[in-house]
């Protein structure tokens, strides 16, 4: 037998397998499959329990990683769910869908040459494993407070809320506009990253365990924020960053030019069966995708998917710079899309409809306030791309909504929502009775970060409420 503490000597690294690219492009699954029960032990146990472990200080939400890798080695799998679940309410979608090697994988110790601990895929296994085999959260020892909270938005940082609240005795009652929980994790994230049973499943576990879903209810339209509020003892908002980022250069609004979100949501729409307003087919069409973050990704895999010609990717800074996942670009770049590093776009041209991106060649500068190096435009390198269609996938800003204004709920010029540094109280507003989390307070950012929010604002809330 290998001793645990060198068995990643003797056993190395092994994604779950992947399917191949032609049978990726014919559909919109998930195209990472799963590890058996032998092969999860078998990586979770490569996994040296150094003393300081960097992956859960790495891990937004802290997940306490080496102690669910050594369970399921163990073959511990319902201890392995639970422990999950006490830092992260939603380790299924986290382990699908973060960046782990820019996070966790990125900070373990075995990555350098050994092949990081390949977290992410078991964090995925535990979870769905342990539901097949009929897991649930133990709340047998919750006592019910008689407390009642509104959860404004049903995407990760809401869902993260609910959960805390839930098992602390508080009754959650999350509102959502649409007829669906997860907000973008259903609606922009493609299912080729995130299957929505995932989602849906969530929604069962935690309907099981008492929270409360009121969809399809937009507030401020169907129910006034003032009566929200005092129909209950607190309220948590959680309704995102909607508001696409433009390029502010001439020719973006010629028709062909589409913005990232709407375009992914009216795809994701057609394919569960909804209203797909705004539905745009690029099948055959030269696109061009303007962006290097992970919803760049999600434009470029889903154009392939649809068809198009050729999916062409600019992006200012170069390879090593990208904001996007790792996995995600070299997944795009198997799946067929060409990428132009160090290229700003400066101006759309086009007759009538959008024809080309006109490009200037860059290099990176001094660094700015932040530390990272400025983008430089290079005299006389102008170029022109040919291009059907156009995505621009700069990012997203809040888009609060307009009852925040007269509900004493003070915001940042940028629109995201002030919270107090009250260490007690995270996430409480200048509304007393009011706490936010998610992208709404710090912008377009992860999900695990929006978990996080949640989490912590149900911490302030408990104490708010005294319980």
């Amino acid at each position: 037998m290998i001793e645990r503490t060198l068995q990643f000597m003797e056993i190395p690294r092994r994604n779950p397998d992947k399917l191949p690219v032609a049978d990726r492009l014919a559909g919109y699954a998930e195209i990472y499959g799963r590890y058996d029960a032998t092969s999860t032990a078998e990586q979770a146990g490569r996994c040296i329990s150094c003393g300081n472990p960097y992956c859960e200080w790495k891990c937004p939400v802290h997940n306490y990683i080496p102690n669910w890798l050594n369970l399921i080695a163990e073959g511990k799998l319902f201890e392995a769910a639970e422990l999950s679940h006490r830092t992260n309410s939603l380790p299924e979608v986290c382990g699908r869908i973060c960046p782990q090697d820019r996070l966790c994988e990125g900070a373990c110790t075995l990555n350098d040459g050994h092949g990081a601990v390949s977290i992410g895929a078991i964090e995925k296994y535990i979870t769905d494993e342990a539901l097949r085999q009929g897991w649930k959260p133990d709340l047998s020892a919750v006592r019910p407070t008689g407390k009642k909270v509104a959860v404004v938005g049903a995407g990760p940082a809401g869902l993260g809320c609910a959960d805390i609240l839930v098992r602390n005795g508080v009754h959650p009652v999350v509102y959502d506009r649409y007829a669906r929980v997860g907000g973008l994790l259903t609606f922009g994230i493609p299912p080729f990253k995130l299957e929505k049973e995932v989602v849906e499943r969530r929604r069962e576990l935690m309907e099981g365990m008492g929270v409360e879903f009121r969809l399809g209810v937009e507030i401020g339209r169907d129910l006034p924020f003032d009566e929200l509020v005092a129909g209950h003892d607190a309220v948590f908002l959680g309704t995102g960053a909607y508001a696409n980022v433009r390029g502010e250069f001439p020719g973006e609004d010629l028709p062909g030019v589409h913005e990232a979100l709407p375009y992914l949501v009216a795809s994701i729409n057609r394919l569960l069966g909804l209203p797909a307003e705004g539905y745009v087919d690029l099948r055959e069409q030269r696109v061009v995708v303007l962006g290097g973050g992970d919803t760049s990704m999600d434009c470029i895999r889903t154009a392939l998917r649809q068809g198009a010609a050729s999916v062409t990717c600019t992006y200012r800074r170069d390879e090593p710079n990208m904001p996007g996942s790792r996995r995600d670009f070299h997944n795009s770049r198997e799946e067929g899309c060409e990428f132009l590093f160090n290229r700003q776009p400066v101006g759309l041209v086009g007759d009538g409809r959008v024809a080309g991106v006109r490009v200037v060649q860059t290099r990176l500068g001094a660094p700015d306030v932040r530390g990272r190096r400025q983008v430089e435009e290079v005299p006389g390198s102008e170029e022109l791309i040919d291009a059907d269609a156009v995505i621009v996938a700069f990012g997203f800003r809040p888009s609060p909504p307009s009852w925040c204004a007269g509900s004493d709920i003070r915001l940042h010029p940028d629109g995201r929502v002030r919270i107090s540094a009250d260490a007690r109280r995270p996430g409480q507003t200048s509304h007393p009775k009011v706490f936010a989390g998610g992208d709404m307070i710090r912008g377009a950012d992860l999900v695990v970060t929006a978990v996080f929010d949640g989490r912590e604002a149900a911490r302030g809330i408990l104490d708010f409420l005294d319980v």
